[in-house]
Order: C-alpha cells, then sequence, then structure tokens
C-alpha cells in the first residue's frame, strides 16, 4: 500500500492542464463493443480505473493498439463472450465498478451479459436496478446468481420501448443508451442523465452511425440500426479535476493556470466555487486563479447560510463537494454542505476535524464548515484515503497544513488522478511518494 508524504504549507505557481475525463473514458471505452469496425479514442486518461477498463477488453478478445498512453485505437472483430462469466474476469470487474458499462453493449450486440457485483469506491450504496430494468423494458431476461455475485442476462433481441428512468443515473442512462442503439424500433428514455460524458458518448455513436436525438436534454430517442460502424473520438478535459485545481490553488494561496479546462462544458462548478468566494479570470480556454488570501464565503439573499448541495446536470457534481468541504475549512464565513446522492461521502470528515478545521458533522449526508478564515492553519496528521474524491481533498488539506502529513491508501487516488504527485510537484508542491 503506498503513501504520500506531505510538506504543506507552501504556495504553488504555474500551470496544470487537466487530463481526460475519467467518467467519459469508461463510457466511450465500452461503446468500441457495440462494433467491429476501428474506432480511435484519444485524451484517454492514464489512470487505473481506466487501464483496468482497457484490460477487461483485452480479455474479451478485442485488438488494441496503444498509439501513447492517452489514445489507442480498438478493434471489436473477435469477442470471446464466455470470459465475461470467468473468474479472472469476476476478479477485475471486483476492482471496477465502470465494467458494469460493457453490458448495454455486449447485450445489444451479442444477446449476452454478465454483470458481477462491481467494484469502486465504498461511499455507500450504488444499485445496479436502473441498469436491469432498462434492460427488461427493452426484453432482456436476467437471472441472479448470489453464490457467485453476478447477474445473467440475456435476449434473442432487444426491442426499442417507453421508458421512465427511476432515477438519471448517468451510469445507469450510458448503458441503456448504448443497448437501445441496436435495439429493434425506437426507444424513448425519460428522465435520462444528460452530462457531458451522457452527450459526448451520444455524439460518439451517432458519428459511428446511430440515430440519437435529444441529445443535452432529459428526453433521448434513439432509433435502433443494425449495425455501427467506426469512428475517431477526443475526450473532454476532467471536470472534476478542474474543480479540484481551483480548489487546491485557493486552499493554498497560489497562483495557478488550469490550461484547456473546457470552460463551456462546466456548468455551475465555477459559479460555485466563486459562492465560496474563489476569484477566477477566464482567458480562451483557461482558468487563471490569482493569490488570495482570504476568500468570503457568500450567503442567500435573506443573509441566511449557504447551502451548496449535489444534484443531477447541469446541477452540482456530487463529485466536488469533498473538495468545497475542504476549501472551505478556510474561509471566511459558513457553509452548510449537503450531500445526497450516497450516504458515506462525508465520513472523511473526521480527519479534517482532527487537522483543526471546524465542521459539525450533521448526519450522513449533511455537514457545516465554519471557516477559519487562515486564523488557524490546518496542521499535518496520518490519514487514509477512502475513495478517490475524498482522498484529493485529504491530499488539498495536506498541502495547505502546517507541518508533514502522511497519506495513505493513495491507491485510491490514483484511481482517478494520472500522475498527480508529478504534476504538483511541478507547481511547487512537497510531495514523496512511498
Amino acid at each position: 500500500m503506498g503513501i504520500f508524504e506531505v510538506n504543506g504549507g507552501k504556495k504553488l505557481k504555474g500551470e496544470i492542464t487537466p487530463q481526460g475525463a475519467k467518467n467519459e473514458a469508461l463510457q466511450v471505452i465500452s461503446a468500441v463493443m457495440l462494433t467491429s469496425k476501428k474506432v480511435t479514442i484519444s485524451n484517454i486518461p492514464d489512470i487505473i480505473d481506466v487501464n483496468l477498463q482497457i484490460e477487461l477488453l483485452e480479455g474479451l478478445g478485442v485488438k488494441i493498439e496503444r498509439i501513447d498512453r492517452n489514445t489507442c485505437t480498438f478493434e471489436a472483430a473477435s469477442v470471446d463472450t464466455e470470459y465475461l462469466a470467468s473468474p479472472v474476469f469476476k476478479k477485475m470487474t471486483g476492482r471496477l465498478r465502470g465494467s458494469v458499462m460493457l453490458a448495454g453493449p455486449m447485450l445489444a450486440r451479442f444477446k449476452k451479459a454478465y454483470i458481477p457485483k462491481p467494484g469502486g469506491d465504498k461511499i455507500g450504496r450504488r444499485r445496479l436496478d436502473t441498469h436491469i430494468i432498462g434492460f427488461q423494458k427493452m426484453g432482456a431476461r436476467f437471472d441472479y446468481y448470489a453464490d457467485e455475485s453476478f447477474f445473467l442476462l440475456e435476449t434473442e433481441q432487444l426491442k426499442g420501448t417507453y421508458m421512465v428512468l427511476d432515477e438519471p443515473s448517468v451510469t445507469g442512462t450510458a448503458n441503456i443508451i448504448m443497448a437501445a442503439v441496436l435495439a429493434s424500433g425506437i426507444t424513448t428514455i425519460y428522465n435520462a442523465a444528460c452530462e457531458p460524458y451522457i452527450q459526448q458518448l451520444c455524439n460518439m455513436l451517432n458519428e459511428m452511425g446511430a440515430k440519437i436525438s435529444g441529445i443535452g436534454s432529459n428526453k433521448l430517442i434513439i432509433n435502433g440500426v443494425e449495425e455501427l460502424s467506426g469512428t475517431s473520438h477526443r475526450i473532454l478535459p476532467d471536470m472534476i479535476e478542474v474543480g479540484s485545481f481551483i480548489g487546491l490553488a485557493a486552499m493554498t494561496q497560489s497562483k495557478v493556470t488550469i490550461k484547456n479546462s473546457g470552460i463551456s462544458h462546466l456548468g455551475v462548478i465555477p459559479e460555485r466555487f466563486q459562492q465560496l468566494g474563489i476569484k477566477m479570470n477566464f482567458v480562451g480556454d483557461d482558468i487563471h486563479i490569482p493569490e488570495q488570501e482570504i476568500y468570503r464565503i457568500q450567503t442567500f439573499m435573506d443573509g441566511s447560510v449557504l447551502t451548496i448541495s449535489d444534484h443531477p446536470w447541469p446541477g452540482f457534481t456530487p463529485d466536488l463537494l469533498s473538495i468545497i468541504l475542504v476549501v472551505a475549512t478556510q474561509a471566511k464565513g459558513s457553509v452548510l454542505v449537503h450531500q445526497k446522492m450516497f450516504e458515506s461521502r462525508l465520513f472523511f470528515v473526521d480527519k479534517i476535524i482532527e487537522m483543526g478545521a471546524h465542521i459539525v458533522l450533521c448526519d450522513p449526508h449533511r455537514a457545516v464548515v465554519i471557516g477559519l478564515e487562515r486564523k488557524t492553519p490546518l496542521r499535518g496528521i496520518q490519514m487514509s484515503s477512502p475513495d478517490i474524491r475524498a482522498g484529493v481533498a485529504l491530499l488539498i488539506a495536506a498541502l495547505s497544513a502546517e507541518g508533514k502529513s502522511v497519506i495513505q491508501n493513495i491507491e485510491q487516488i490514483d484511481r482517478g488522478y494520472q500522475n498527480i504527485d508529478e504534476r504538483l510537484i511541478k507547481l511547487g508542491a512537497d510531495i514523496v511518494r512511498k
């Protein structure tokens, strides 16, 4: 198990470029299974979760040419569907939730799919009902094998239908879209997720010959086609990294420019950080965060305490609430952070409190942060990363803290952030990986 040793309290300076979007990568890489033709994907983040997904495709027999660490060509002309039921596949998927997104393409093209109990972050229940109910409505049958913890899905032919999703699940929407593009007839998905990742997936599929309309809305209409062709696709910059770097710059009183940020795809992310009082300038597609000693949290118009909560797109992404919480600890003012979607994502707060932050954990979903206004710096401690986003939040806290911090279980951070220590060291951070 690796660790980061972090000597905090140093101001950073320079430019940093966000990696390709992890969540988009897991979707579009799964979509290559829908065609036997070559698909080239660029700006792939070189991180554990995405590399595991690529390994899964190799195990299935997909021919992969890695042009460089961030560009791959995939050709799924000869696929071994039985590999999905193998012990090797089940073991690998126990480490990766993104593996569930192979189900839609496999069911659509090969009429059979396996969904093992997926791995990933330990942030509470992440049920698969949306995926499986959607497949059922298109005519798939499923059996659950409790002794091996996996679902077997089969169909003679998926058929288009009308469905209202029980929740606007991003992965559920992506999976159903990929199943529907090769189904017979028209599929209408209402209450669909409409994140930029979903829009990118739909645009890529349309380039391959799919017929998807309503892209960017919560109502998608998909006319099934008999087959798809190849294409080339470039993944967006990772908006979670962009938000993380905004928070990092403010927390460490640093002057940082985030290059090629994909500003038009960030939604309300900049606005939420501005509500914490963080200043930023937008120059082309770059975000410049100036050195700022004090940032003041806004209040609502009636003077009441600001609440920042997660919500399906175009609302604020839950993946950045951990960052918001940590950054607020050194602000002037108070904020209520409300994590609605996952009941365990605030369970890293005890470590931030141990570092000296003033936080009241109200329940598993809500925490009140009383900003220290930099009158008392956080202090370095030993801690462990429970999930990807909390891990980076702890890293940001450690970089701003006085003294040395030790962060254990950094494999969680590596799952979502490409060479994060090396990139931050170039800005002047004091991080040692051991």
